[in-house]
């Protein structure tokens, strides 16, 4: 954890750059392994399932029995937290319906705007040595919500050819019933171009490491919408002399245990908070079961000192965060001045993990600085905006002229005649 005090405008690019990762080789052979799903379907996914899961499959669809089986493992205090965080995800999501309301623009055109839902979405779920069932209800709940007809969930199978019974007893929970067993670059492929097994989708969703993440970004590049770029896990934490250290290094910490090539970030106008925080993250990670990952991830990490707070918010702004915590009494003060950001914490008493699993927000969220262009996934993210309009007799009469004007300066005539054609007749009556 470096710790870097007032530092020159002109230094904030390179003292806020995210780790550095070579894609050149990782891209080749993720190409390769797209380009082998698309054209030999389930037979590249079993040689795939073989290679990097350790595991013969025959069956990529997760059965009932399976889930049925899940259903036994899982206790009842998580299965009451799943609950819990269910219904707050669907409160928050539910509120964010938005029902068309029609304009009349001039009299007799009146116009509106309405929410369809995207037919065929996949979801990503990761697996491994942290299966993300929370990310099931982060997904699926909205996407249920928004009425998506067709939804199809891939996570990788365990050695034992087995899906996290975590993951499956979510799914089931919140309604997903085409569950695949399929996991990495194979099942973003396989969600791209659709398998013999597997269908085609419309839009991915959903994190995952480099790998997932390059995928993702390759098939875009190919005509299937993605919800977000998704890089490593990121937060950044904004004390003051009112800070709690021991909560600001937890916080710290729980990103830190994301990965290797995550990044965790303190900025400050007190000095002396840095070396308290410092102290606590040491001792807390001493006994972390994480703590090679999150001590990998603290080597790409500072703490940052300045003179003011506008000074601060800005250096944020510019560094737009994934995840930005308030972790002072005063908040308002600086969360009047958030312009970039993937979702903010206020208070001493809102942990970033709160987000991550039950307040009722997404923690599907812009990383690497995309905060600055893109929102985290929502409702929305799920929907396309039609609009729709509607003209009287008495709305071409009055809007046409201005039509006609217009086509006729931009010498689109064809414009100009299917106006006034119909303003033609109008006239006559």
């Amino acid at each position: 954890m470096e710790i870097v005090k007032y530092p020159q405008r002109e230094s904030w690019k390179d003292l806020l750059k995210r780790p550095r990762i070579d894609h050149s080789e990782l891209e080749n052979v993720v190409s390769e392994i797209l380009v082998d799903v698309k054209n030999n379907g389930d037979k590249a996914l079993k040689d795939y399932s073989l290679k990097f899961d350790k595991v013969e499959l025959k069956d990529f669809k997760v059965s009932q029995a399976e889930i049925d089986e899940a259903n036994l493992r899982i206790d009842e205090p998580l299965k009451k937290a799943i609950g819990i965080a269910r219904g707050n995800l669907e409160k928050f999501h539910d509120s964010q319906k938005v029902t068309g309301r029609i304009i009349e623009t001039t009299p007799g055109v009146r116009c509106w705007l309405k929410s369809i839902p995207i037919e065929k979405v996949g979801l990503y779920i990761p697996g491994g040595t942290a299966p993300l069932f929370s990310t099931v209800l982060m997904l699926g709940i909205p996407a249920k919500i928004a009425g998506c007809n067709n939804i199809v969930l891939c996570t990788p199978p365990g050695k034992d050819g087995k899906v996290d019974p975590a993951i499956l007893y979510t799914a089931n929970f919140i309604g997903l019933k085409n569950i695949y067993k399929v996991g990495g670059v194979q099942a973003i492929g396989a969600m791209a171009y659709g398998t013999e097994t597997i269908p085609q989708v419309y839009k991915i969703f959903g994190p995952g490491n480099q790998f997932v993440t390059a995928a993702k970004q390759m098939v875009n590049r190919q005509g299937i919408a993605i919800d977000l770029p998704a890089g490593p896990s990121e937060v950044a934490v904004i004390a003051d002399h009112t800070s709690t250290p021991a909560f600001i290094a937890a916080d710290l910490l729980s990103q830190a245990e994301h990965g290797r090539d995550s990044q965790v970030m303190m900025f400050t106008i007190d000095e002396n908070i840095t070396e308290l925080v410092k102290e606590e993250v040491i001792r807390q990670l001493a006994v972390l079961p994480r703590k090679d990952i999150a001590s990998a991830a603290l080597q790409n990490s500072k703490f940052i000192v300045v003179s003011s707070i506008n000074e601060m918010m800005e250096m944020i702004n510019e560094y737009a965060p994934e995840h930005l915590i308030i972790a002072v009494d005063d908040y308002l003060k600086y969360e009047q001045k958030v312009v970039n950001a993937g979702s903010v914490f206020l208070g001493q008493y809102t942990p970033e993990a709160a987000g991550d699993y039950a307040t009722g927000t997404n923690h599907t969220l812009p990383t690497n600085g995309f905060a600055k262009i893109f929102s985290g996934v929502n409702l929305d993210s799920f929907v396309k905006k039609v609009t729709f309009q509607y003209i009287t007799e008495y709305g071409i009469f009055n809007i046409g002229p201005a039509i006609q004007c217009m086509a006729a300066q931009e010498d689109l005539l064809g414009h100009k005649n299917a106006v006034t054609i119909r303003l033609n007749k109008v006239t006559k009556k």
